[in-house]
């Protein structure tokens, strides 16, 4: 055991010889060139001042849910923004993302009888990885979009210029999103007693509105039956509220070593930023700064698995992120596309099967089906997204495993970003409401339609 001096805080590394700064010296790709080294240093002594955004004991309780996800005694359903934005932190928005992701889980759990662990991509999801560092228009080349944690969307040499003091504004709105949603989650908003409350208004008079709807009539019938047989369903706390964790690609790694914290119970290291943190396809390197990273948390960890990725790779990163193989701490998500699922995803699970892994397998099809519309606009079919589930869980059920989540991005908001769906949107709807500042979400009601057909996958 040794020291590490990191800004004015103490640090004891493991006995692997890690440390929160270990990945430092490895390659870290996706990167930001910050242009004042000074200045990031400043932010980051800041950030590590700051309280935690989520506790240690919240993370250990999320992967005991995840271990039974693992076991096949429960379902994950992580789903939010693309990326969040510092334009749109309002009290409104968050709850009608809320809103969604709790009809998506009743209607889960109703048709499904399978308990759904619910992870938001919120309160946190301000970074995106980029195909391309640099964006040229008309003969001007400036740094890409990274988010808004790094710079501005606006095409100017300030916008785009990355500014490590977005990283402390960036952790300011992730706190009053997560008091926000506590406060929605633990007093009352969740209530089943609710769940007529959140149907949305324009979602109501749609084919998946009104399932919603009979499904909470059901549910109200159900628990006026139970008080008139003399159950006191006030002591039931799971009726009245729900637990709801916070996940983010880990992908600006300064900000996440900011909230190393050292859990005074159990001696382990947690990334206080979010109580899950994932690594994306881009930046899954087994010797790269990302994986060095968070192999040293004690976070539950996600794994975005894309088409590339190799049965021999994806044990080695498995036993590297999960050397003691503990249920519930590794979610391997699969992001391949409805045209290349087929090819790629078997071989991954039985090799995964057959080295005595202990994962959670979840799918995200949303990345892998984006393409340009003749507008430039960037998009995906409801109907390959519904593909490429309907392919996952057909591939796990052929091969004696659990297909245990869904990773999907979405909003509370009708917006025109994806085509399909029971609205049946085409690419002239795109211009009417496309909002997201980088990939297309699901609306509200292709997000309900969604999880009805996803449980009838789980039924079978």
């Amino acid at each position: 055991m040794f020291v590490v001096t990191f800004y004015d805080r103490e640090m004891t590394t493991t006995a692997n010889d890690w440390a929160p700064d270990s990945w430092r010296a490895l390659p870290a790709d996706q990167g930001v060139l910050w242009p004042d080294s000074e200045a990031l240093y400043a932010v980051e002594r800041e950030l590590a001042k700051q309280p935690p955004l989520v506790f240690a004991g919240e993370a250990r309780r999320l992967t005991e849910h995840l271990a039974d996800v693992s076991q096949g005694r429960a379902f994950l359903l992580q789903a939010g923004d693309c990326a969040e934005s510092f334009h749109d932190g309002s009290a409104d928005a968050i709850r009608d993302k809320l809103k969604v992701i709790l009809q998506m889980a009743v209607a889960l759990t109703y048709a499904s009888g399978v308990p759904v662990v619910k992870v938001g991509r919120i309160a946190g999801q301000f970074a995106k990885p980029r195909t391309q560092s640099f964006e040229t228009q008309d003969g001007v080349t400036l740094e890409a979009f990274r988010g808004h944690i790094v710079n501005d969307e606006a095409f100017t040499p300030e916008s785009r210029r990355p500014d490590p003091t977005r990283m402390l504004q960036a952790y300011h709105q992730s706190v009053s999103t997560l008091n926000l949603l506590r406060a929605f989650t633990k007093g009352g908003f969740a209530d089943l007693s609710r769940v007529h409350a959140w149907n949305q208004q324009f979602v109501l008079e749609t084919i998946e509105g009104k399932r919603f709807s009979a499904i909470a009539d059901d549910i109200e019938r159900a628990m006026r039956f139970m008080r008139a047989c003399g159950i006191d369903l006030g002591r039931e706390s799971s009726l009245h509220e729900v637990d709801f964790y916070t996940s983010h690609e880990a992908l600006i790694l300064p900000y996440e070593q900011a909230f190393v914290r050292q859990d005074s119970l159990s001696g382990d290291w947690f990334d206080t930023s979010a109580h899950l943190l994932w690594i994306g396809d881009r930046t899954r390197q087994l010797d790269g700064a990302h994986v060095e990273f968070l192999r040293g948390v004690a976070n539950p960890l996600g794994l975005k698995v894309g088409p590339t990725s190799t049965p021999r790779e994806l044990v080695a990163l498995a036993e590297r992120l999960n050397p003691d193989n503990v249920p519930g701490r590794l979610t391997l998500i699969s992001r391949m596309g409805r045209d290349k699922i087929l090819d790629v995803l078997p071989e991954l699970i039985t090799n995964v099967k057959e080295s005595g892994l202990n994962v959670v397998w979840a799918c995200d099809p949303m990345h892998g089906n984006t393409f340009s519309a003749a507008s430039g606009k960037k998009t995906r079919r409801f109907e390959d997204v519904l593909r490429e589930v309907e392919q996952f869980f057909s591939i796990h059920h052929q091969l004696g495993t659990w297909a245990g989540g869904l990773h999907i991005e979405l909003t509370g908001d009708d917006v025109t970003e994806c085509l399909g769906g029971g609205q049946g949107l085409d690419e002239d709807d795109l211009e009417i409401n496309y909002t997201s500042m980088c990939d297309p979400r699901l609306n509200a009601s292709q997000s309900l339609d969604l999880a009805f057909r996803v449980a009838e996958f789980l039924q079978n």
